[in-house]
């Protein structure tokens, strides 16, 4: 196989598929994609194409998996016009049988590839950024309606799912409801723990997320020293890291949590670490259906959340009292007979891993993204394309 503009092509005859990320750090949409490139190894070849330059995640691909990754393919600070220009030109030489972009990140390359001749096209959505964390912007609404109409769009969570049919306006026959599933067998409450020690006495109330400002882990620090305050011993685990871990070292020490709180960073694969909790909390401001819960519930943890996405339909409504309001009060409620009750804490873990096994099985999911990736549809009518840029 051809090297097309300098990158090393996987070789081999299966199918090329080339992905686009707003980056490949760890996160859950590209922990999804390992997991299905893993599961079918040889089937697809890939080309990985991260757009801020971060590759993290290549560590979770075996190497079975074959896979080329394209860091920061398209250089910052081109005009939107060079930009697609330069993205058509890739999309022309490496030739792949389906482009697959997530979020709104990569929407530049759904644009691109409008026009002809138009590459197989799946869009993933997971969710909004912290500057849509408070609603839609109607621009953005609007690009996703006319870049997306002929394209297959998964969508993870209902909340998702109905803003494609009546925000976005997306044909029903295009959009899949696809929730993300996990590996039963390597999330599970047995097993040995990560050995991580965390300072302090008490319950260690775990969180695994990337330290940025949409995942407001500051939440959880002041419900932490709510708790605190009111004579509750406790300790905090958190795995991940990012651009705020420095502002949240400050602010846990500034709290007196920091002799009780250990940022452990990044963890190349937690399912140890969950059965190093006691219980687990997300304190985010945005999410849709995120794997940390999912990877919590099937490692037998109880979870306490705040009321993001589908967060309320996964624990489901025997565990509502641990679904929170977006402040640090409501989450430190949601903790509190958690953190008080080591029985409560054992009965909510066990419903919870047995609801994984019940809806969140990967196997599912796996062969869902599979036939999207397989399936074909016809090109865009003439004159469509045109439209479309006009009224970007």
């Amino acid at each position: 196989m051809p090297e097309p503009d300098g990158i090393a092509v996987p070789p081999g005859t299966a199918p090329l598929v080339l992905h686009v990320f707003p980056t490949f750090a760890v996160g859950g949409a590209q922990v999804r994609f390992c997991a299905l490139a893993n599961r079918f190894g040889p089937r697809w070849r890939h080309v990985i194409a991260s757009l801020d330059g971060r590759t993290d995640c290549a560590e979770r691909l075996r190497p079975g998996v074959p896979f080329t990754l394209l860091p920061a393919p398209v250089p910052r600070g081109l005009d939107p016009l060079r930009a697609a220009w330069r993205i058509r030109g890739l999309l022309r030489r490496l030739r792949p049988a389906v482009l697959v972009t997530s979020n709104w990140g990569s929407i530049e390359w759904a644009i691109a590839n409008l026009a002809p001749p138009r590459i197989h096209h799946l869009h993933t959505e997971d969710g909004f950024g912290p500057d849509e964390a408070a609603g839609q912007k109607p621009r953005r609404m609007l690009a996703r309606r006319l870049a997306l109409r002929r394209s297959e769009v998964a969508l993870p969570s209902t909340v998702l799912l109905r803003a494609a049919r009546e925000a976005w306006r997306l044909p029903e026959a295009r959009l899949h409801h696809i929730p993300n599933g996990l590996d039963l067998d390597r999330f599970r409450p047995d097993g040995p723990p990560a050995g991580i020690a965390v300072p302090g006495e008490g319950p260690v109330i775990g969180t695994v997320a990337a330290l940025r400002a949409e995942k407001n882990l500051a939440r959880l620090l002041r419900a932490a020293a709510l708790l605190r305050a009111e004579g509750l011993a406790l300790r905090l685990l958190v795995i991940g890291d990012g651009p705020e871990r420095p502002m949240l070292e400050a602010l846990a020490a500034e709290l007196g949590l920091g002799g009780d709180t250990l940022f452990a960073g990044h963890v190349p694969d937690p399912a140890a670490a969950y059965r190093s909790m006691d219980l687990f909390a997300l304190s985010s401001d945005t999410e849709q259906m995120p794997f940390s819960v999912m990877e919590a519930m099937a490692s037998g943890l109880a979870v306490a959340a705040t009321d993001v996405g589908d967060v309320r339909v996964m624990l489901g409504p025997a565990h509502a009292a641990q679904v929170a309001a977006l402040d640090p009060a409501a989450l430190a409620a949601a903790l509190r007979p958690l953190l008080a009750d080591a029985g409560l804490r054992a009965r909510q873990g066990a419903a919870n891993r047995l609801r994984a096994e019940q809806a969140y099985d990967q196997e599912r999911m796996f062969q869902a993204y599979a036939a999207l990736l397989d399936s074909k549809y016809p090109p865009l009518p003439a004159g469509m394309i045109q439209s479309i840029a006009r009224k970007i």
